[in-house]
Formats: structure tokens, sequence, C-alpha cells
């Protein structure tokens, strides 16, 4: 799987979780150089409090694009180290 955005590959893996239809990529393949700090947190009941980076790539911001739950609950464990995009990012084979 590949993880596209702005025509940066930002991870890519053959070993990615697919949780809820979202593909969770092994931190070891995010291209980190892109991205940058954000405080943002969420909450979800069974999986717990996710946290979020946002990219820049080519002088573009795109704020909050990957999560990540940093101490997942028991159920998502399999999710632990691994990080999801939305917001535009591109997830093909």
């Amino acid at each position: 799987m590949k993880a596209v955005w702005n025509g940066i590959t930002l991870a890519e893996s053959d070993d990615t979780v697919v949780v809820e239809g979202n593909h969770y990529f092994p931190a070891e393949s995010l291209n980190k150089q892109y991205t940058s700090f954000s405080n943002h947190v969420t909450r979800c009941a069974w999986k717990g409090e996710a946290r979020y980076l946002s990219l820049l790539v080519n002088g573009e911001m795109n704020t909050d694009a990957v999560w990540y739950y940093p101490d997942p609950l028991p159920a998502a464990a399999e999710i632990k180290g691994r990080y999801a995009f939305w917001k535009g990012v591109k997830v093909t084979e």
C-alpha cells in the first residue's frame, strides 16, 4: 500500500493493518521529513486517544492529516505504532 499527497509518497508498506476501512502503516514506513507537530487529540471509545500530525509538502500544509494511537486500548492493540491518513491523502495499492 502507498499513501500519497501532493505528489509525495508519505508511507509505503506491504504490512498495513486495516481498521474501519483505514490502512494503518508501520512507523518505519512513514516519511517523517514531511510531518510536523500537531496538538490535536481525539478519543475513540474502543481504540483510545488518537494523536495527530500535520503534513508539509511542497510548501502546502495539510493540518491533522495523519493520526495514530500511541497507547491504544486492548481491543485496538494491533494499531500501536502505526499511522493512518485522511484529508485528501490517497491510499492505494
